[in-house]
Parts: C-alpha cells; structure tokens; sequence
C-alpha cells in the first residue's frame, strides 16, 4: 500500500515537473539507510541517508527529524535540481527510476530475506565493477555467492557445476561497459525488469506469498541477455528444472521470508545411518542381538509400531539402531523392511539452530516430518535424547513437539525408534499418556564385563588404526574389569571405551613425540656447545687442551644423535605405511563390503571388477601389510627399537588411577572400616598397619568416639569457640594433625 501510494505520488510530481526533472535515470536504496538514533524510541530521531553506500551525489543527501511510531520510518528524498519536490520512501523499499516520468517499486515485504539480500547484491555488484545499469548478470553473481544458497543447491542438483557457472558470470560481467568518474547512479536495466516479471509468473504458478529465489533462478532460463546464453549448452528441458526445484524445495509453499529453513530439512538435520554403513562409516555393533530383534518385531507390526528404547547414558542405545542399520544392509531383516533408510535426527539442537523466531522451531520439526512421511514408511526415523524434544517449544502460544509427532505415530504415517534415559522417561514422556501408548517399550541395560570385553575386541582394530598403535588383548580385558569395579558413576561399555581410546592417545603422543633417548643426547650436546663456547673466550693452555677434548667427546655425541635420529625415522616411517595399508584396507573390513561389491559387479556382468576385488586389491594390499609388519618386526628384534607400539594393562591401570584420583600425593593413601565385636583386635590391627606403612606405632592417633556421645563434646576434638572456656586451648586431633 505504501509503495503503491509513492509511486502514485511520485508519478504525479514528476507529470507536474518534466521540464526541469533531470533526465539521469536513478536507484534509491532506502533499506541500507543508517538511523542515527534508536528509531524505536518515543521521541523525535535523525536519521540521515549515505550517500556513499548508494553512488548518490552529495545534494542528494541531508538529515532530518523524522515523528517515530508504530508506521516504518519515512525518508524524505529531496532532489538537488528542485529541492520543493520531496518524495516519502518506506523503510525497506527499492526504488528504480527507470525513465523520467517512471519508477520501479520493489518492497522488501513482497520478497524472502534471501531474495531480497540477492536483488541488493546485484546492485552492490554494479557498483563493484563500475557499471551503471543493473542487469541479470549481476543479480546472478549476487545469488551464486550466497552461502549456502538456493541457487547453488538448484543447480547441484540439476547436474550444473557452479564454478563454472560463476567463472562464466564474472568474464561476462567483466566485457561490460564502465562509467569512469561521477555517475548519476544504478539504472535498472530492461532485461532484468523482464526477469522480475517472469519470476512474479512463476510466484503466482506456484501459489506462493512471496517472491523466493527458486522464482528467479527459474526466471534465469528465459532471460534473453544473459541467461540463455549461459544455459543454450546444457539442454535443460523445462521437465527437468522442475524436477530439480522439487529436489531442492519438495512441494512446499512460500509462506514466510525465511522459506529456506524448511527447505531439505531432512538432510539438514538428519544423517542416514544405512548409507554410513554401506560406506564404512559405523563401527561393527558387537551383541545386543535380542534388543536388535526385538526392535526388528516390533517395526514389522501393523499398528503401533514405533518404539522407546531406556537405557542409561553410555549402554549402548545408539549403537541397538546402528546394528538395525546394519541388518537393513546385509538384508537380515523382515521383507518389509529391506531398502529401508534409517535417519537419524541430530535431536533439539539441529532442529533450534537455524531457528530466529518463535515458532521457527516447530515450522523446521514439521518440515522434518513432512518429508518424512512423503516417503510412505521407506524412512524410519531415529530421534536421540527424545526428552530433549518433547516439551521443548512450548513458548506461549509455540506447539509442543511432542503434540506434533502424535498424531503422525496415531495414523501409521511416521515409523519411529526414539531413546531417552529412564528419569527423563518417567519426567516427559510417562506423564503424557497420549504419547506413552503410541511407543513399545524396549529396556537397554548394561552389559556384562564378558561382553564388555567381546564388544572391546570387535572395535580394538579401528582404534588402532586410528592411533597407529597396538592394543593388547590384556589391555582390553583390565579396561572392562578396572572400569566396572572403580569407575562406578558411568555405565559399561562406554567407560572401557574410554579407558582404551585414552590409553591409546596417551601412547601415540608418546611415540609421536621425541624418545627420551634422544632428548637426553640432544641437552647432553647442548651443554657442550656451550661449555665449548665459553672455553674459547680463555686462551690458556689447559683450556686449548680441554677444548680439544670437548670437541672429540662432541663429535662422538653428534655422531649418536645422528644415529638415532635415523633409527627414529626408520621405525616411524614404517609405522606410518603400516597404518596407511590399514586405512586402505578399511572397505574390505567393513560388513561383507567386498561380497556385495562383488555380487554388484556380478549382477552387471562386470567381471573384471569383480575378479579385482577377489583376487586383485585386497590381496595386494593384504601382502604389503604383512611385508612391513614383518620388516618392523625384524627391525625391533635388531635391538634399535625406541619406540613402544603396544597399549598394555599397566597403561589402563594408569589411566584409572589418574581418573579416580588414586594417583593424587596429597590425597589419603586408604580408608579402612574394621568391624568385629570386643576384643577380636580391631586396634591392634591399626596399630600393626601404622608399623607398616610409618615404621612406628606412634604414628597412629587413636579416638574413642563413645567419649564423644554427647553433642558438646565435639569441641574437644577441634577446640572450644570464642567465648567459652578452654578456648586458649587446642583441640586434641586439630594439635596432633599441626
């Protein structure tokens, strides 16, 4: 309304005033105008226009008081050649002269922010390369260097590279004329008023609120300067740029300015966890073989076939769906669900933390869903730490999230696992009874130390490889008993987990890291540098005579450190290409990798890949590994090993005592709670431990606490408080600890 009524106005005044209007064509660009008071304030506020951000001259600009209300702010724009002429923009509006007696309205309201960032873009881009009149080209440079733009995903997806596309725009934008010195000002060009028009056609095909990106770049295709130049090679039939929209947007309609939050939401804040297997990606899940099958049951069924499943932090939850993902690969699953994708929902922080308003939060969780259910059951969805969701954007007037995903799990359109801890079960999801009877209950609880230690031994190698140590088979049975029996505030496997990557951490630090060896060669040399240094200030012969002495001693130690230098580079080397054949390795390792790729190429009658990877990489590969593992071996063997490649039992017991505080000097070396009736010998057992560990009995303080039944007696232990009497005195265990 209000730029209709500008540009009403303006019409008029310039019909009024053609022979002294200026015949230079201009663009005002009222959204970068820079307030220079709070405008939100009561009072009156100056705001003034820069001419410096919009090419304009500097009569153009001047500052004055503007009345503030609840309307946007009005910049009054007065014109140099008839200052009487005065002419009110809104807040957020491009205006474009593009004749005498025309103007181009362009409101900010009327496009998405991203949209509206590209149009101001290709003005700020004509003005980069000096050229006076704004055309398709630039507005194209402007949308391809958004981050993570609309128009880059578009023409991904449409098989389009975006280098090349945007190489092309600059040598373009670069043949154009240059205006060289004062200019009146960007001019809008005809052929990207054409564009506009087009992409308003394409806003109205769609039903869409607001002029988006998508519109554009689609606009792009019929642009006869620039866009039909650039595309003329690609044969892009109408069919498939649709296509490719859809792939981008889906069938979502522009209802907001930030339409892009909801655009590939499901790979936004999503990751599919079948794909992550097929590629190698997901460690082996070792047991938890009747939690994976009850699961499998319970997606088989008809109705209500979304579960919960309870566990503690650190049991294992996750990895009860990381086994599921790998059952859907190796199609040891029901037939209904094989080529299912399992995704899994990153939980509230992906989902808040492209959100800016209220309501932005559940508008991204029912774009989720959406895409998720167009799938028709082909996606189940995993949501850790549900608790986390569920309850969270219940803001006045904001829907639960839990509200959203009920009706979805009630109609069978949605097949769901979520996780959550048992306290939070109890706190969020049990109190709603709605939401408690749509999910089938499985319990995680933590394993056993004999299967804590299998699932260690299943994923020792990949830590190996990726410390580029050896873990050793006792190491990993004292991680699962050390941890189970001093490490009581966490949960097995997770904590011998870390007791085993940390141990791991700590040596590969300490290989990568200069051996102690050297280092003590290194200050020796270091110190007869210096020592040689000083002799030869003195001119004496005894000082001639140890100087020649020094330098044969270090001639001797560079001579060793030279010596070890290379053996250390040596062994590392050979450490280095050992875990470097590993790495290559890792796709053979993964599950049954090398049999589907082989049944693959068999299918597609493409012998030769399948009689390479049969006989060809892996078994070369598997000779070199064990070519360098035995030229390492003969290398240690020699005796000029200075390196320690293997995680042992004595590392975890370090590690442990670090973690539990055992290690600490000023910390208690026991307590002990002797308990037996009277005269069994609980105080000479005391006595006897002082001998031992002081080599006196004297070091034992005894307190009988049946002196101390009564409450004031207290003070004798610590002394009396001011005021009382004895309080000059020390108490009898605070003296003796003094």
């Amino acid at each position: 309304m209000l730029a209709r009524s500008a540009a009403a106005r303006l019409s008029r005044l310039a019909s009024a005033s053609s022979r002294h209007r200026r015949s230079s064509l201009r663009a005002v660009l009222c959204s970068t105008s820079a307030p220079l008071a709070d405008p939100s304030s009561r009072r009156s506020s100056e705001f003034a226009m820069r001419s410096d951000a919009w090419g304009l001259p500097g009569s153009w600009t001047r500052a004055f008081p503007v009345a503030t209300s609840t309307h946007p702010p009005l910049f009054n724009i007065t014109m140099a050649a008839r200052p009487k002429y005065s002419f009110a923009f809104p807040y957020g509006i491009l205006a474009f002269f593009i004749s005498p007696y025309a103007c181009l309205f362009m409101s900010q309201a009327e496009t998405t922010e991203m949209a509206w960032d590209g149009i101001v873009g290709a003005v700020d881009a004509a003005r980069q390369y000096k050229q006076q009149i704004v055309e398709s080209e630039h507005l194209m440079k402007a949308l391809l260097e958004q981050k993570d733009g609309l128009a880059r995903k578009f023409f991904a997806k449409a098989g389009i590279d975006n280098t090349s596309v945007l190489q092309a725009t600059y040598e373009f934008i670069s043949q154009q004329p240059k205006v060289v010195g004062d200019t009146s000002g960007p001019i809008l060009g005809q052929n990207l008023v054409n564009l506009f028009d087009n992409a308003k056609k394409f806003k109205k095909e769609f039903g869409d609120d607001f002029l988006s990106i998508e519109h554009l770049v689609l606009a792009f295709f019929s642009d006869k300067r620039f866009g039909q130049q650039l595309f003329k090679n690609l044969k892009l039939i109408e069919k498939e740029r649709r296509n490719a929209l859809t792939a981008v947007c889906g069938n979502q309609r522009v209802t907001n300015q930030n339409p892009e939050g909801k655009y590939e939401a499901l790979e936004k804040c999503c990751s599919d966890l079948t794909e992550l297997t097929k590629r190698g990606k997901l460690d082996l899940v070792i047991g938890r073989d009747d939690e994976v099958r009850h699961c499998i049951q319970i997606l088989s069924r008809r109705t209500n076939n979304n579960l919960v499943i309870i566990g503690e932090p650190g049991v294992g939850k996750t990895a009860i769906v990381e086994g599921l993902a790998h059952r859907i690969v190796r199609g040891d699953v029901p037939e209904l669900l094989l080529d299912r994708k399992v995704s899994h929902l990153f939980g509230y922080g992906s989902l808040v933390v492209w959100a800016k308003f209220c309501g932005d939060f559940e508008e991204r969780l029912k774009a989720v869903l959406k895409e998720v259910s167009a799938f028709n059951g082909h996606i189940i969805l995993f949501i850790d730490e549900i608790h986390t969701v569920v309850g969270a954007g219940f803001t006045g007037g904001a829907m639960d999230a839990g509200n959203l995903l009920k009706p979805m799990l009630g109609q069978g359109e949605l097949r769901c696992i979520v996780a959550t801890t048992l306290n939070e079960y109890r706190k969020y999801i049990e109190t709603d009874a709605a939401l408690e009877r749509r999910f089938q209950q499985v319990y995680c609880g933590p394993p056993s130390v004999e299967d804590t230690i299998s699932i260690l031994r299943g994923l020792r190698e990949r830590y190996e490889l990726h410390h580029g140590v050896k873990i050793s088979d006792s190491a990993l049975v004292a991680a699962a008993v050390l941890s189970n029996r001093y490490i009581t505030e966490r949960c097995l496997p997770d904590k011998a987990i870390d007791l085993i990557d940390e141990a791991a951490a700590e040596l590969k630090m300490e290989i990568t890291s200069m051996p102690t060896e050297l280092v003590e060669v290194d200050r020796a040399a270091l110190k007869l540098e210096m020592e040689k240094l000083s002799l030869k200030i003195d001119a004496d012969e005894a000082s001639i005579e140890c100087l020649c002495k020094l330098e044969a001693d270090l001639a001797s130690l560079k001579e060793t450190q030279k010596e070890l230098t290379e053996q250390w580079d040596q062994e590392k080397s050979l450490m280095t290409k050992i875990r470097s054949i590993k790495e290559e390795l890792i796709p053979f390792n993964s599950i049954d990798r090398v049999n589907l790729e082989m049944e693959s190429a068999e299918r597609e009658y493409d012998l030769n890949r399948a009689a390479e990877l049969k006989s060809g990489t892996l078994i070369s590969l598997q000779r070199q590994l064990q070519e360098a593992d035995q030229k390492l071996a003969e290398f240690r063997q020699s005796g000029k090993s200075m390196l320690r490649e293997e995680v042992t039992d004595f590392d975890i017991s370090g590690i442990v005592s670090k973690w539990t505080g055992l290690s600490d000097p000023n910390r208690p070396i026991a307590s002990f709670m002797f308990m037996g009736p009277t005269g069994v010998g609980k105080t000479e057992l005391a006595k006897a431990l002082a001998g031992y560990l002081f080599n006196t009995e004297n070091a034992l303080v005894r307190i009988d606490m049946s002196e101390y039944m009564e409450k004031h007696a207290v003070s004798r232990l610590v002394g009396a408080l001011p005021g009382y009497v004895g309080y000059e005195e020390d108490g009898q265990l605070t003296e003796i600890v003094r």
